[in-house]
C-alpha cells in the first residue's frame, strides 16, 4: 500500500476507479493522477505498474456489500492518521469487466456500483459502455450497420450477451440518474489501443480494412481515454448522458466518404462526415466536453 502523502492539487477529486488494472485503466489512472486527482483502484488483481502510486483494493463487484464497503474506504494508509473517517468519493468510474458469467456479472456489478455510489451521495459517476452496442462487433457472420455516422442516438440492437449487458448498464445509469438527480455518463468505448500496438498492429489494419469493420474503422487511444474521463469529471450538470469515446480519425488510407461509398454502398449516411472522420463519431465529446484528439494513429504509422 502506498505511503504517499502528497495532497490533491486544487480542483483534484477523490476517485474510486473499478477495473483499473485492465488494459484501459492502466493508462487512464496515471493520466488522472497527473491531473491532480487521488485514485483508489478496485480490482481483483494488483495494478500492473508498480511505479504508479495507486493502491488496489481487492473487491468482488458482484457482491453489493463489498462495493458499499469499498466506496467508503481510505485510499491509503495515511488516511488512518491524517484524515477523518472516510466518506464517499467525489467521483466513481466503473470500468471493471468481471471474468465469469458475462451478462449476469456485468449487469450485477454495474448495478451494485451505481446503486452504492448514488445512495452514498456521489454526484458524478462514469461507466464504461461499449462500441459493441452498435450491433456489429460481436454479430454472427457479416453484419452491416444501419447508418453512418454511428452516434449516440443510434438505434442500438446487438445480438450478443456482452453488448446487451452494456445496454442494461446504460439503462441502469439512466434510471438512477433520474431518481438521484446526479450526473452519470456512459462512455461507449471504442477499440482500446495501447502505445505499443500502433507499430505492431496498425500496418495490418491498414492493409486489410475489412478486419476493422467490427470496430467501425475506429479506435480510442488508452491515453486519450484518460483525457475523456478527466473532461467528464470536470463537466457537470448534464444528468444522464451517453458519449462515444473514440479518436477523431478513420483507420483507412483514403477519405471517409470514399471508403464508405466503396465498402458499404447500401448503408445510408445521415449527415456529411469530416474528411477523415471516424464512422464511430466522437463529435459529441468534442462539442460537449471539449475533447481534443492527441494520439492520432497517423502520428505513429506511415501510410
Amino acid at each position: 500500500m502506498s505511503n504517499n502523502t502528497n495532497p490533491t492539487v486544487a480542483g483534484g477529486k477523490k476517485i474510486v476507479f473499478t477495473g483499473g488494472s485492465g488494459k484501459a485503466g492502466r493508462h487512464v489512472i496515471p493520466y488522472l493522477l497527473s491531473k491532480g486527482h487521488k485514485v483508489l483502484n478496485l480490482d481483483l488483481v494488483p495494478f500492473p505498474d508498480p511505479s504508479v502510486d495507486v493502491y488496489t483494493m481487492k473487491t468482488d463487484l458482484t457482491d453489493s456489500g463489498q462495493v458499499f464497503n469499498a466506496l467508503t474506504s481510505h485510499f491509503n494508509m495515511t488516511g488512518y492518521s491524517d484524515g477523518p473517517v472516510p466518506a464517499a468519493p467525489d467521483v466513481v468510474i466503473h470500468f471493471a469487466v468481471p471474468d465469469s458469467e458475462c451478462f449476469q456479472a456485468n449487469v450485477r456489478s454495474t448495478y451494485n456500483v451505481v446503486e452504492a455510489a448514488c445512495k452514498l451521495g456521489v454526484k458524478k459517476i462514469i461507466i464504461a459502455s461499449s462500441e459493441t452496442t452498435y450491433g456489429v462487433c460481436f454479430a454472427q457472420g457479416d453484419a452491416d450497420y444501419h447508418s453512418f455516422p454511428l452516434e449516440e442516438d443510434y438505434d442500438v440492437d446487438p445480438e450478443d450477451s456482452y453488448a446487451l449487458s452494456k445496454i442494461c448498464g446504460e439503462k441502469t445509469a439512466r434510471t438512477f440518474s433520474r431518481r438521484f438527480k446526479n450526473d452519470i455518463y456512459a462512455l461507449r468505448i471504442g477499440n482500446v489501443i495501447e502505445p505499443h500496438e500502433y507499430e505492431r498492429d496498425f500496418p495490418a489494419y491498414i492493409s486489410n480494412p475489412a478486419s476493422r469493420k467490427r470496430n467501425a474503422w475506429s479506435y480510442i487511444d488508452a491515453r486519450d481515454l484518460g483525457q475523456i474521463c478527466d473532461l467528464a469529471i470536470k463537466k457537470s450538470g448534464l444528468g444522464f448522458q451517453v458519449f462515444n469515446a473514440t479518436n477523431d480519425t478513420i483507420t483507412v488510407k483514403g477519405t471517409t466518404k470514399e471508403f464508405l461509398e466503396k465498402e458499404c454502398p447500401g448503408v445510408k449516411v445521415t449527415r456529411e462526415l469530416g474528411e477523415f472522420e471516424a464512422p464511430l463519431s466522437n463529435r459529441k465529446i468534442r462539442e460537449v466536453l471539449g475533447y481534443k484528439d492527441v494520439h492520432d494513429w497517423r502520428k505513429y504509422v506511415k501510410v
